[in-house]
């Protein structure tokens, strides 16, 4: 049998929910993807914690998935979670040198790191909102302001106030759960 055919055969199976064919896969190409993820991380764990990742996603989105060529797929999957990966790394080693150099004696733990990294990130998508609701959402989470008070400065209902309080954490949920944040945002 072709690759071709071993592939559509695979695909088919995989959708249904075949744990075999699955496995399957996973032997046939482990070793491959490992190769394009070191090659690029140049770090063995971070290679395969990339490569899991990547067959933990398919696993979990087979039936919604539309694949054409499962080994182009793969390699391309691979190659995006792997510069997702060093790009996350490197904004880490940013922040923790902005945090050396501000406090040469200050030496922040990973939870601070992250907790920056993610600070950073929520104000990144808070800046994508449109203008309105940018700046509701700014008055309510970071000036403190009540929805009375934002009503009142913006000279908008507390109704359109809410709305867009909503429409701003809608975004950022959407945004959290695309790389993996699962977040309980209070109103």
């Amino acid at each position: 049998m072709e690759l071709a055919d071993l592939e559509k055969h695979w695909l088919i199976s995989l959708q249904k929910g075949d744990r075999h064919v699955f496995a399957d896969i996973y032997e046939f190409y482990w070793k491959r993807l490992l190769g394009i993820a070191f090659n690029l991380t140049k770090d063995k764990q971070a290679a395969e914690e990339i490569v899991q990742e990547v067959f933990v996603s398919l696993w979990k989105r087979r039936e919604e998935l539309v694949i054409k060529s499962l080994s182009h797929y793969l390699a391309t999957a691979v190659k995006f979670a792997t510069f997702k990966a060093l790009r996350r790394t490197r904004r880490h080693a940013e922040i923790l040198m902005n945090s050396i150099v501000s406090d040469p004696l200050y030496q922040p733990d990973q939870n601070t790191i992250d907790a920056r990294f993610l600070q950073e990130y929520l104000h990144d998508i808070v800046e994508t909102l449109p203008d309105r609701c940018k700046l509701v959402f700014q008055l309510s989470r970071e000036e403190h302001f009540s929805n009375r008070e934002i009503a009142s400065e913006l000279q908008i209902s507390e109704k359109a106030v809410e709305a867009n309080i909503t429409r701003a954490l809608k975004v950022l949920r959407v945004q959290l759960r695309k790389v993996g944040f699962i977040f309980i945002f209070f109103i």
